[in-house]
């Protein structure tokens, strides 16, 4: 019997593309508990390879692929080389799968249920509004001259009030930085940064990657910023945090900037 093997989740890496075929880097983490007297396992890194002709159906893009949750099925295989198989397991890739968004669900069940009681309040508001019509009128007649006094001084109290509004509204509004770590020059898009092959290459260490992710579902931040070229947006250092930005899904990180010498 061949073996097989299922992967769920996002692409960490960017798509490379091949003559006849797509791969791309995908990650998991091992079960929680190991059975007694055995080290639990860790997160594994794998590289995936897919036929264009499967992959173009489904309707991925090289950006969507990094936000987009996959179904992976097929078998794994360490007979390519690792330049183009950088993570520690490759997975020949029978079936592709783009599964659906939770927040989409929810949102489509919410919107079914609200119609029919919008319906059902807008027919119980249509008495209701002549009613209120009706009442509207009369005390329109009875109002008008005290209306016409309070007209009076109101437009006094404006002219009043003017100055200092303007005067508020031509003061300079602050920036303000959201929190990040220390050193941080810009915050960029996480789609915007480039990364080379070369850190594509690499694997970082799974437990320093662990502690990166523990801290920043602490503090909801990194806690080094990534340093970027500032023409480019070519990495330069820090993929580990570009690794953890991705696997947390960060939209915005945080960069400090090298210049071209």
């Amino acid at each position: 019997m061949p073996h097989k093997i299922t992967l769920t989740g996002s692409a960490t890496g960017p798509l490379r593309e091949y003559d006849r075929y797509v791969a791309f880097d995908m990650r998991e983490k091992g079960s929680p508990s190991a059975p007694k007297g055995l080290k639990k396992s860790t997160f594994i890194s794998y590289t995936v390879f897919v036929a264009k002709k499967a992959f173009n159906k489904t309707g991925l893009t090289k950006k969507s692929i990094m936000h987009e949750k996959i179904l992976i099925q097929g078998e794994p295989t360490l007979d390519i080389p690792i330049d183009e198989c950088p993570g520690e397991v490759g997975v020949i890739c029978f079936q592709i799968t783009v599964l659906p968004n939770k927040n989409d669900k929810e949102k489509n069940q919410s919107e079914a249920k609200k119609e029919p009681k919008q319906e059902a309040s807008a027919s119980s508001e249509a008495p209701q509004k002549t009613e209120s019509k009706e009442q509207a009128e009369e005390q329109a007649t009875v109002s008008k001259p005290v209306a016409e006094e309070d007209k009076k001084a109101e437009t006094v109290q404006s002219e009043v009030k003017e100055t200092p509004v303007q005067e508020k509204k031509a003061e300079p509004q602050k920036k303000l930085m959201p929190n990040q770590p220390k050193g941080t020059q810009d915050v960029l898009s996480f789609d915007d940064i480039i990364v080379p092959e070369e850190f594509l290459k690499t694997r970082p260490n799974p437990e320093k990657t662990q502690s990166v992710i523990d801290f920043v579902k602490r503090t909801g931040r990194l806690d080094e910023p990534l340093t970027i070229e500032k023409e480019s947006k070519v990495l330069k250092d820090g993929y580990r945090r570009y690794v953890v930005a991705k696997t947390v899904k960060m939209d915005k990180v945080p960069v400090v900037y090298e210049y071209k010498k």
